[in-house]
């Protein structure tokens, strides 16, 4: 993982949001919405190359961190750089959770949990709704 410096910020209207985005990436990313577990494709995507966010664009995970961790949703142990992704506080639910948004944008990424797999110990559980896969100067 490389440090990098922040990501410059992205905003937009929530009504920009709502016409750029199809209405299950604007439930989940801007309003804190969840999919359903093993309803997107990502959660057993196999090929290489870096999952970006759906809302801006930005780097976010890359295929050589990705695991299947069982849950139904992609996972990864690490993003693809220090300041990448940005975690929050979320007690929604009766429950203490960190949830973890794009720095660029605040898009609603997911969770991270720490019981996933060395080197980090981290799994970040990420909605396949939220991320965008390039795949372009990947190995084939």
């Amino acid at each position: 993982m490389s440090t990098a410096s922040a990501p410059p910020k992205v905003t937009k209207s929530d009504a920009d949001w709502k016409t750029e985005l199809t209405p299950e990436e604007y439930r989940v990313t801007r309003k804190h919405g969840t999919e359903r577990a093993f309803s997107h494709p990502y959660h057993a995507e196999k090929r290489d190359g870096v999952y970006a966010c759906v809302c801006c664009g930005a780097p976010l995970f890359s295929s050589d961190t990705k695991y299947d961790s069982g849950t139904g949703w992609p996972s990864f142990y690490a993003p693809v750089e220090d300041g990448a992704v940005s975690e929050h506080e979320d007690r929604a639910l009766f429950m203490r959770r960190t949830e973890v948004r794009c720095a660029s944008c605040d898009a609603h990424l997911g969770h991270v949990f720490p019981d996933g797999p060395e080197p980090t110990g981290q799994r970040y559980c990420m909605n396949g709704t939220a991320l965008k896969l390039d795949t372009e100067g990947a190995e084939e």
